[in-house]
């Protein structure tokens, strides 16, 4: 960890306030790194265990570096600092810019601090070690995809996707009042509720996020609805029911945020013959091919399903000095290979941060910045060169499927783009009123940017009105985010524009130098603009979407 030595008058140019704040802010990271090791610790045994006492050590983790941060005295004394120093270098400034951002956030009252952890360890829980019934039998979530994913019958088919739903009537009403919990934090902050707090905490101006997104569904609406129209014809005939009946369920993904196999080209086809050993051998032949070092990310990773484990896939940066994790729960289908990628691609970014930066800007420039680099690098699970290459997939078999790999992908773009527009909006409102009908506000912003029609009666006719909604575990352990997403897929846009003429080793250090070393010694926008040569929009984004057409 680098730190600034100074005497106790003034040194290099700087003032007192200036040398007084460096001081603090070395002994500051020294103890805020430590709290951030236990943090990492406790999140990773939860999640790989999934035990009572593994939960509570979690919780207790978190909840010790909110307290740290949510010293009045401390806060205030940085401020004053802040204001009063001159002659610091650039990157202590930033320093200091981002030990008082997390402060700013954590002026709660520690009885509220631990209310909303708790409150949101107990959700999480239920999450990860419930297991969806069907037929009085259980399954994990990735059987029943699996399921879903094969099966003809559509009343079958309701009755998995409702299994997978199932989980959100037994968390609706706790998801509910954590919401409410999170609301009393924010308004005890200054912020209207916890969305507007969340948003501003992320650097965002709250007008210019929801004018991109608009920019984005006006964009998106025709071709959106062009697409789906075309993918419910097909959907008609796989399922041999008129197009005008297909419901949610018909669609693979139960939230619809990805595309269902094309009747030209299943991507599964490249996988199904693999085993899940093999998934990672193919990522790891492909980040070694661009020198990246993904087999330092495996090293401690947790990459299968068991009893116990989190059922979904996540990165995790141990420590910002050299362990970095990847859980997932891999299967041999084009999903994992995408997510396994993905996750590598958070993994060898979180590995590439210079490590002499101090440890409170040694961390990704932004949320969306490593999204985007996992979602470039998830991407590449259905490119048919890159098939060929790396997941020895025949050649002609590729170059056959390209045409139709290429539609799919403009789908899956769309598709999901429309998907985080559901989710921001959906969850801007459940923060502006949580007593609201959510099961029908929910239906209401799906059918208007998804073109899904709401299920009125469940599998066994009876009249249907589930908190769905809830079922998304975003809402608990990754409150206020799913924008970022979004924001990643055009940052990965504008990478792949910006890096069009570099490949292999060439485009790896590439990524090194221009995306992963920086860490977040900059604000975002200087980021952007200095890995691309262009601010963020949506202009790449929608180059490759009308290129493709």
């Amino acid at each position: 960890m680098m730190t600034v030595s100074v005497s106790a008058g003034v040194a290099d140019g700087i003032n007192n306030a200036a040398a007084e704040l460096t001081r603090l802010l070395a002994a500051y990271q020294a103890e805020t790194l430590e709290l951030f090791k236990a943090s990492a610790q406790g999140e990773w045994t939860a999640m790989t265990t999934g035990s009572d006492e593994a939960f509570e050590k979690s919780a207790a983790a978190k909840l010790a570096w909110a307290k740290y941060h949510s010293n009045p005295q401390t806060y205030a004394k940085i401020k004053t600092l802040r204001k009063k120093s001159a002659g610091l270098d650039a990157v202590t400034q930033r320093v200091a810019h981002q030990a008082e951002l997390l402060f700013a956030q954590n002026q709660l009252p520690p009885d509220l601090q631990k209310k909303m952890i708790d409150m949101s360890a107990e959700i999480e829980k239920i999450f990860q070690n419930q297991r969806p019934k069907l037929d009085s039998k259980e399954y994990t979530n990735n059987e029943l995809l699996e399921m879903l994913a094969s099966e003809i019958d559509s009343l079958k088919r309701q009755k998995i996707w409702e299994a997978l739903k199932r989980v959100g009537s037994e968390v609706g009403n706790k998801v509910t009042a954590l919401a409410k919990v999170r609301n009393e934090a924010a308004q005890k902050l200054g912020f209207k509720n916890y969305w507007e707090m969340q948003v501003i905490f992320q650097d965002y101006k709250p007008e210019d996020l929801l004018a991109l997104f608009d920019g984005l569904e006006k964009t998106t609406r025709q071709p959106f609805a062009e697409m789906k129209k075309e993918l419910d014809s097909e959907q008609a005939v796989r399922f041999a029911i008129p197009a005008e009946q297909l419901m949610p369920w018909h669609y693979d993904n139960p939230f619809f945020q990805q595309a269902p196999p094309s009747k030209e080209v299943d991507p599964n086809d490249f996988y199904k013959d693999k085993t899940k050993e093999q998934i990672i051998e193919i990522a790891v032949r492909y980040y070694e091919s661009i020198g990246l070092p993904y087999k330092q990310v495996l090293a401690n990773s947790d990459m299968f399903d068991r009893p116990g484990k989190n059922q979904h896939a996540f990165s995790i940066d141990m420590d910002t000095l050299g362990d970095v994790r990847n859980l997932c729960n891999v299967l041999p289908t084009d999903e994992w290979m995408d997510t396994v990628l993905h996750e590598g691609g958070h993994g060898v970014f979180s590995l590439g941060i210079d490590r002499s930066l101090p440890f409170a800007v040694r961390q990704e420039a932004h949320i969306f910045a490593t999204e985007g680099v996992a979602m470039l690098f998830g991407a590449k699970a259905r490119e048919p060169q890159w098939m060929t290459e790396f997941a020895d997939v025949d050649a002609e078999k590729a170059k056959a499927a390209a045409k139709a790999l290429k539609k799919q992908r403009i789908r899956e773009q769309l598709i999901f783009c429309r998907w985080t527009i559901v989710m921001l909006n959906f969850e801007k409102k459940l923060y502006e009123n949580p007593d609201a009908d959510l099961k029908t506000l929910w239906w209401d912003t799906v059918e208007r940017y998804q073109l899904l029609k709401r299920p009125s009666a469940d599998s066994a006719g009876r009249a249907r009105n589930d908190a769905d909604w809830a079922s998304k575990p975003h809402f608990v352990i990754a409150p206020v985010y799913y924008h970022n997403y979004m924001l990643g897929e055009l940052f990965a846009a504008q990478i792949r524009q910006s890096f069009s003429g570099k490949s292999g080793k060439e485009f790896g250090k590439a990524l090194q130098d221009k995306v992963f070393a920086p860490g977040n010694r900059y604000d975002w926008q200087t980021f952007v603009n200095q890995a691309t040569g262009e601010p963020l929009s949506a202009k790449a984004f929608a180059k490759e979407l009308i290129t493709a057409h």
